[in-house]
């Protein structure tokens, strides 16, 4: 009997997506990092329906997951791991390695390319930083990562168990990285060395543009250090740190109509790919 990838994968998927944020959202109420210039109802309600709006929009239009699209691939004489030779551990270490090295690659893209900041502003342009900023996302931005996503797993052949993991650890991750919350001393710096902290990433939403193309990682740190793009902490500290981008830090960047229609909107003066410094090593790095 064929085992339910669909059914497995919606079913999982969900239950780590409220699991983690219950859980993030009591440790953000017991240790918050920060005050919120705005009530966390209107913020999670807002941002809530830009998540659904993408998600819909996103299904709509491909009409797959990528655990479905690497069952389809399980069978087919292609793709870079769908190798006899490989062993199944070590193909199912390297699609996770690989598959977030695709998200940083993505990401870093969306930083880089002109347009793709533009739609990318949505997310950085939120005012404060909460587990709720992970949900907050262009369903332009969705469509591009997801379809990113899906042409990776089938590039790759990628095992359907490796890519229900990715995709489990990074809706864990998306919220427990934008926690407005930090973890302690002891436990931060071993932490970060396996995964993106909040305190990491952080750092990235700083409203400083050369700190913005930092800590691009989506679940494990170790691209920032191999791509030199890693920075331990922002100039101003992190508890000096303004969020978000200069000139849209006010309630407005919480409406719907902002949030949907922000990237084709012509601006006076805006802060592009262009104006974003070469990334070289910085002083702070771990490596």
């Amino acid at each position: 009997m064929t085992m339910p990838w669909g059914r497995i994968e919606n079913d999982a998927y969900w239950l780590m997506f409220l699991a983690s944020f219950i859980v993030v959202a009591i440790w953000e109420s017991l240790r918050p990092k920060r005050n919120l210039s705005s009530g966390v109802t209107r913020r999670w309600s807002r941002h809530g329906i830009i998540l659904l709006a993408a998600t819909i929009v996103s299904i709509a239009l491909y009409r797959a997951s990528p655990v479905i699209v690497a069952v389809a691939m399980v069978n087919s004489r292609f793709g870079l791991l769908n190798k006899p030779w490989l062993p199944s551990p070590v193909r199912f270490i390297f699609a996770i390695l690989l598959l977030d090295l695709v998200r940083y690659a993505v990401h870093r893209s969306f930083h880089a390319v002109p347009f793709l900041w533009r739609v990318h502003h949505v997310h950085h342009s939120d005012p404060d930083l909460d587990l709720s900023t992970g949900a907050r996302a262009h369903p332009v931005e969705t469509i591009l990562t997801q379809g990113a996503n899906l042409a990776a797993v089938a590039i790759l052949a990628a095992p359907p168990a490796a890519v229900l993991a990715v995709e489990l650890f990074s809706c864990a991750q998306s919220f427990f990285s934008h926690a407005n919350a930090s973890l302690p001393g002891w436990l931060e710096k071993p932490l970060r060395w396996m995964f993106v902290t909040p305190d990491m990433h952080r750092v990235h939403h700083s409203e400083e543009v050369r700190e913005q193309s930092r800590n691009l990682g989506d679940i494990f740190p170790w691209w920032d250090h191999v791509f030199r793009t890693y920075l331990e902490v922002p100039a101003a500290g992190q508890d000096r740190m303004l969020v978000g981008l200069k000139g849209f830090q006010n309630d407005e960047s919480l409406n719907l109509a902002f949030m949907l229609l922000h990237p084709f909107r012509l601006q006076p003066r805006e802060v592009t790919s262009q104006e974003t410094p070469v990334i070289r090593p910085s002083s702070h790095s771990m490596n």
